[in-house]
């Protein structure tokens, strides 16, 4: 099934955001081998000079690295990955308090919700 890509934003950094996603939530682990850059592109159901643009971007921020003969892999570095994991978290939640306050919720307000929801009553 192809990923579902959206046009109002670069197709290449969906293409960086998503395949962090995967490293981040355990898809792929440290060390896994990525498939190639076509047969990624086939899944993806994009261009392969454009997934191989994302993948050189993501070399680039060594989150993935390649042998010249066997292909791309995640990086071992768990410590990378870990603050990966935090830095877009932080963002995520950045975006949602925003988001939140633009509808005119205060920060003691949006505890109150978090925990309602957290607790599993929406009401």
């Amino acid at each position: 099934m192809p990923w579902k890509l959206s046009s109002d934003r670069p197709i290449f950094i969906q293409i960086i955001e998503r395949i962090q996603m995967d490293i981040i939530s355990g898809v792929y682990q440290p060390g896994d081998k990525l498939p190639s850059v076509r047969d990624l592109a086939g899944i993806a159901a994009v261009n392969p000079n454009t997934m191989q643009k994302a993948l050189s971007e993501l070399e680039r921020t060594g989150l993935v690295y390649s042998h010249r003969t066997s292909g791309r892999f995640i990086t071992e570095d768990t410590q990378m990955i870990k603050n990966l994991k935090l830095s877009l978290a932080e963002e995520k939640i950045t975006e949602f308090l925003d988001n939140m306050s633009k509808l005119g919720f205060e920060k003691s307000e949006i505890l109150t919700l978090i925990e309602k929801c957290i607790k599993g009553d929406n009401a």
